[in-house]
Parts: structure tokens; C-alpha cells; sequence
């Protein structure tokens, strides 16, 4: 056979494979770089032979067709095997404002349609690096916030005990204490960035100690962040008191107002953020409302002049090299996000924390 043609036939017999491939329901989808065949989809690119969930290429799968799971992963029912996993909680019974985050999970997935493979950013090619799933959602009582947090605290006490790393999808910024309280069971006082436009380190609110304007006061009483490892990035508005922030200040965390943020590259704050953070443990949590709400509208104390989406991905991708041992995306409301897009960038920035986990390969 002439090379011309076994290259034809190779092509044809890759276009094959493909198109069988990538037919399957994302919930059937075990997938590999190689099909069933033990060949190649894409020669060019250097599998490893390990089984990876891919999500289904819409070249292959229409965007609309199947049920939505976070960027068309297949859904498993817990974190066994997995490296990192896509998971929900929908609770929005700690908001102060305008409620609707415990929609945020499920039109997260739904949006989240958009995704690819790969990121052409930083060519991070997640899916070739670690077992990723969508695990669903934290059963969550909507009726009483304290037992919600036992719950959350459980689940996730479950998903870390298997090695995962957890990537959540909020509900309101609550769910941070429950998570930080298993996190660091296992890993220790962890250092924390958080990206917000609120420090939500209030002690009592209404009489209520648990609420999503209290979570990081709760973690520092109960010691599970270490405060020299602890950034704070864009807050803003208006206050109760003339510094708003005193009280991050004094317990030795860095504070970062969004007025030292506006119009500049947020690169090289990530480069003194990665100092700070060094070799241990950190945790990432972006709260929706830290980007300006003429970009992000859908959440629930949206406030003005805050951070551009650019920003928010150049905080993500500054995060590449650190030991993170969890990520959250909170604080998305459906039903104030009129054009999907507040969802759509959340479903964005979570695939961009995937692409920053430890051992993720970049071409």
C-alpha cells in the first residue's frame, strides 16, 4: 500500500473511531485517549494510555443533545478513582440580600456546554492529566442552614478521604466553613485565597453566627486557616464602619481593595500571592460578586466598580504551582442572570481552576 493511501486509510479509520466515540451519552462515557480499538483519536496528541473521562466534543455531540453535567462529564455517584471532581451545593439559605444561588449549580452545568478540552490560554490539557467527574450535588436541607453544614461537612469529609480534589459549584458563600472544616481535618490550617467583594468575616448578623457574611470568621476561631497564608482580593463598597477591614488586618491576613486593583494586570500581584502562599496547602474561593456586576449581574450583593473578568482568570492562572487542595465558585443567582452570562463566566473560571490543580500536563 502506498503511503498516500495508508495515510487515507489511517484517517478515515481515526475519523471512525471518533465519530463512534464521541456518539455516546456523557453519562456513558468512560472515555480514553485511545477507543476501543486501543487506537489513537488524535495521533498528535501524546496519550498516556491511562483512563481519563473526556467530555464529548461538540464537532461530534451537539451542545444541546444529553443531560447537563459540569462541561458534559460523565456522572458518577461518588469521588472513588476520581482525582478531581465537579460538585454541587445548592443552598442560598445563608444569603443576606437577593436570594437564587441554590440555582447556581444546576445552571452552571448548563452553561457549562461551552467547555473544551483544552485551554488555549496556557495549553493545559486537564483531561489528559487526571480523572475528572461531575459527582452531583450535597443533599441539602433548605430548611435549617446549621444542618446543612453538617451535611456539606460530611459529603465533603467522604470526597477528601478518597484523594479528590473537590471543585464546587455554590450556593451561597456559606458553604466555604463546612468545606474548610473538612479540608482541613485532612490537610491542616490551610492557607486561603479568597476573592470577593466582601471580607465576610462579620461575627453575628441578625443574631445568627452562620450566614454567607460570616464563613472566615468562623474558620479562624476554629483554626483551620493559617493567617499568614491568607490573601484577600478585591473588596469593596460601602461599610459599617470607616475600615471595613480591620479585622482581616489583625489577624495577619493581606488585604487587596479592589482601588488597587483597577486598570493593571493582576499578574504580578500573583507573583507575591505565590510567595506568600509557598509549598503548603491552599485553598481557592471566588465569590461571583468579586467581578464588576456589569460583567457578573446574577448573584445576590452584587456592588459596583469591581473586578473584570480578566482579572478574575489572571487570580486563577497566578494560582498555577501552588499546592491547592480545593477550589470553590459561589454566589451565583439564576434568576437576577438574565442572560446566562454571570454562569456562564463561573462555568469558565472553574474549568480554569481544573487547569491549575497539581499535576495537571501543559503542551
Amino acid at each position: 500500500m502506498s503511503s498516500l493511501r495508508r495515510n487515507l486509510h489511517l484517517s478515515r479509520t481515526i475519523t471512525a473511531a471518533a465519530a463512534d466515540f464521541f456518539a455516546l451519552q456523557p453519562r456513558q462515557t468512560l472515555a480514553l485517549c485511545s477507543d476501543r480499538r486501543g487506537l489513537c483519536i488524535n495521533p498528535n496528541r501524546q496519550c498516556s494510555g491511562k483512563r481519563y473521562n473526556v467530555p464529548p466534543s461538540a464537532e461530534f455531540v451537539a451542545r444541546v443533545a444529553g443531560i447537563p453535567t459540569m462541561a458534559k462529564l460523565p456522572y458518577q455517584d461518588t469521588a472513588e478513582g476520581l482525582d478531581a471532581a465537579f460538585v454541587g451545593v445548592p443552598i442560598d439559605t445563608g444569603t443576606s440580600n437577593r436570594p437564587g444561588a441554590r440555582f447556581g449549580p444546576r445552571q452552571i452545568r448548563v452553561e457549562s456546554a461551552m467547555l473544551r478540552a483544552y485551554n488555549s490560554g496556557t495549553r493545559a490539557a486537564p483531561y489528559e492529566s487526571l480523572v475528572v467527574a461531575d459527582i452531583g450535588d450535597v443533599n441539602v436541607n433548605v430548611y435549617d442552614l446549621k444542618d446543612t453544614c453538617k451535611r456539606i461537612r460530611e459529603a465533603y469529609r467522604k470526597i477528601l478521604a478518597t484523594g479528590c480534589i473537590p471543585l464546587t459549584m455554590g450556593g451561597d458563600h456559606t458553604i466555604a466553613y463546612p468545606i474548610l472544616q473538612a479540608v482541613a481535618e485532612k490537610h491542616g490550617p490551610v492557607g486561603l485565597i479568597h476573592v470577593d467583594a466582601h471580607a465576610d468575616t462579620s461575627d453575628v448578623v441578625l443574631g445568627e453566627k452562620i450566614g454567607h457574611g460570616t464563613p472566615f470568621r468562623r474558620c479562624v476561631e476554629e483554626g483551620l486557616l493559617d493567617c499568614k497564608r491568607v490573601v484577600q482580593i478585591g473588596l469593596r463598597g460601602s461599610g459599617y464602619s470607616a475600615d471595613s477591614y480591620e479585622w482581616s488586618r489583625a489577624q495577619g491576613f493581606r488585604v487587596v481593595q479592589v482601588e488597587e486593583c483597577w486598570f493593571k494586570s493582576l499578574a504580578p500581584l500573583m507573583d507575591e500571592v505565590r510567595n506568600q502562599m509557598g509549598k503548603g496547602p491552599v485553598y481557592l474561593s471566588f465569590d461571583i460578586d468579586a467581578l464588576d456586576p456589569g460583567f457578573a449581574p446574577g448573584t445576590g450583593t452584587p456592588e459596583i466598580a469591581g473586578l473584570t473578568p480578566i482579572q478574575g482568570v489572571e487570580i486563577i492562572r497566578g494560582c498555577h504551582g501552588l499546592n491547592l487542595v480545593g477550589c470553590d465558585l459561589v454566589e451565583v443567582s439564576p434568576p437576577y442572570d438574565t442572560t446566562g452570562n454571570t454562569a456562564l463566566t463561573g462555568a469558565n473560571l472553574l474549568f480554569e481552576m481544573l487547569c491549575v490543580l497539581p499535576k495537571i500536563k501543559y503542551y
